[in-house]
């Protein structure tokens, strides 16, 4: 009978903030496939001794799902590692189109995103009572094509919060667009290897965002929030919910 394999949410390179039924599954599998820039030595820690580790990076699509089909068939659990959550930019998709074509099971486990682990640090919620109630997660295009500054321009509002993965080196490209459509002075944060040991987070105003960016040295792995939200880090925000009120 074959093995699972297990899709896990990683979170952001700290394995306390692991689900719990996915920290068993990293105990018990035979075979844990991971990025390379993933796997801490946090997470090398809840890992079975026994277990074969495969670094995913330089290695393409099929290589991959056909490591993992050979453990499960000879009966092993299997433990996919993805970044963040695996909602998010994962390639989990395509990974599973494949297991199904082979009738291989398969479980999905989310983790925690990244965008939530930086909202968190900063002590806010992505939303403001009666201001802002939606939030957009998007990415400029890069090497797998994406939205282009128009498309990003489509989505500033000062009613949105803006997250932006996988796009810190097109800050200026960023700042530039939606400088278009919102304040100077509105607040965003870049956040950089959160769940790190060298995690850090920066503030400031969207007509500084490229400098920021810049002067700090960041070229990747960080996110960028944008809005009126994200000034709640710094200073109290002027409305509450009805969640808890009187009337």
């Amino acid at each position: 009978m074959p093995g699972m394999i297990y899709f896990l949410g990683a979170g952001c390179g700290d394995p306390d903030y692991l689900p719990v039924k996915a920290l068993r599954v990293l105990k018990e599998a035979g075979l844990v496939v991971y990025a390379g820039s993933l796997l801490t030595q946090g997470f090398r820690r809840v890992l079975s001794p026994q277990a074969t580790l495969l670094d995913s990076h330089g290695k393409h699509l099929e290589e991959i799902i056909e490591a993992m089909v050979r453990s499960a068939e000879r009966g092993e659990t299997v433990a996919r590692l993805h970044s963040g959550d695996t909602a998010f930019f994962s390639a989990l998709n395509e990974e599973i189109a494949l297991l199904k074509a082979r009738g291989i099971p398969f479980e999905v486990i989310p983790g925690v995103s990244s965008a939530s682990l930086g909202a968190a640090r900063m002590g806010i919620e992505l939303t403001v009572p009666e201001r802002v109630q939606t939030v957009v997660f998007t990415r400029l295009g890069g090497r797998t094509p994406g939205p282009g500054p128009e498309d990003l321009a489509h989505f500033a509002r000062p009613d949105v919060t803006l997250v932006l993965f996988l796009s810190v080196s097109q800050a200026e490209t960023i700042q530039n667009t939606l400088l278009t459509r919102l304040p100077p002075e509105t607040p965003v944060a870049v956040a950089e290897k959160l769940g790190f040991p060298e995690e850090r987070i920066l503030y400031g105003t969207l007509k500084d965002l490229s400098r920021l960016i810049r002067e700090a040295g960041i070229r990747r792995t960080a996110l960028i929030y944008v809005g009126e939200a994200v000034g709640c880090a710094r200073k109290p925000q002027e409305t509450r919910s009805r969640l808890y009120s009187e009337s």
